[in-house]
């Protein structure tokens, strides 16, 4: 049996608010990891910082090709590579 046109917007409308919560959740999440990295105390323009986040993102996801090294991920001559990762 095929659904009515009503029933597929409803179905719609909670699949939004769904996905707001989700969204809300997740960026909560990160926002708080950001932190605890240390990134609200850097100054740094939103278009760079989304930029290093994208190349993050592509990283993990294992994107392939050639990813740009941002001024968040470049290591300071001398700088010790080993990393504080606690949880």
């Amino acid at each position: 049996m095929k659904k009515s046109s009503s029933k597929i917007k409803e179905d719609i409308a909670k699949l939004q608010e769904q996905l707001k919560a989700a969204e809300a959740r997740e960026a909560e999440r990160i926002g708080r990891l950001a932190l605890k990295a240390g990134l609200g105390e850097i100054e740094i323009d939103d278009a760079k910082l989304v930029e290093a986040f994208e190349d993050l993102a592509k990283r993990f996801r294992g994107g392939g090709g050639e990813t740009r090294k941002s001024p968040l991920t470049q290591n300071p001559a001398g700088a010790s590579s080993g990393a504080n990762n606690e949880a």
